[in-house]
């Protein structure tokens, strides 16, 4: 992956090491929950973070350190 931006999905963020972590840390809800595993595939981390009101901008700069 090159660079996780607004439009990546959570999918590809969760085969990253240690994203998941980060995720919960920021509050995204549910990852393991049966409805978020059906829509991961188009889920879009800049969607989420509009839905539950998180700093998209840090997040994703968070995530991006991983890579």
């Amino acid at each position: 992956m090159k660079k996780i931006t607004k439009n990546t999905k959570l999918s590809e963020v969760l085969e990253i090491k240690g994203a998941e972590k980060i995720l919960l840390k920021y509050g995204v809800p549910c990852l393991h929950c049966p409805m978020a595993s059906m829509e991961l595939g188009f889920l879009k981390l800049g969607d989420i973070c509009k839905t539950y009101g998180i700093d998209a901008n840090k997040l994703i700069k968070e995530l991006n350190k991983l890579l």
